[in-house]
This record gives structure tokens, C-alpha cells and sequence, in this order.
């Protein structure tokens, strides 16, 4: 496995953790009601809370992401 160093705690995370955390965040946006292929898209790009919030208000799934974005 190639480690690679994490940005903020200098930590060594494998490609295969770092895929099982961008796997766990599309499948978030997903079960939002994110389109699977725009969920894998956006996954390490955006806080899955604050959409989940947005939606909560009743905010469509596509503008929340929009918002977040």
C-alpha cells in the first residue's frame, strides 16, 4: 500500500482508508437523495451535515448541494 500524509494531523493514511471514507461519504449524499454519480463526484468536496441540515428544511437535494458548493 502507498501511505500518504494527511494535510491537518500528519498522519499516514493508506489510499484503501482514504477510499472507504470517500465510499462512506457518497453513499451520505446518496441516501440524501444525491444522484450516485454526482455523489461520488462531490464526496470529498463537501460537508455532508450541511446538506443533510438544508434538506432538513425542506430544501430540495440537488439546490442543497448547489448551496454547499
Amino acid at each position: 500500500m502507498d501511505p500518504i500524509r494527511a494535510d491537518s494531523a500528519h498522519e499516514i493514511i493508506d489510499r484503501d482508508e482514504l477510499r472507504l471514507v470517500h465510499d462512506w461519504r457518497a453513499g451520505q449524499l446518496t441516501r440524501l437523495g444525491i444522484p450516485g454519480s454526482v455523489a461520488e463526484a462531490v464526496a470529498d468536496r463537501v460537508d455532508w451535515h450541511q446538506i443533510a441540515a438544508l434538506i432538513r428544511r425542506g430544501c430540495p437535494p440537488r439546490l442543497a448541494l448547489r448551496i454547499v458548493l
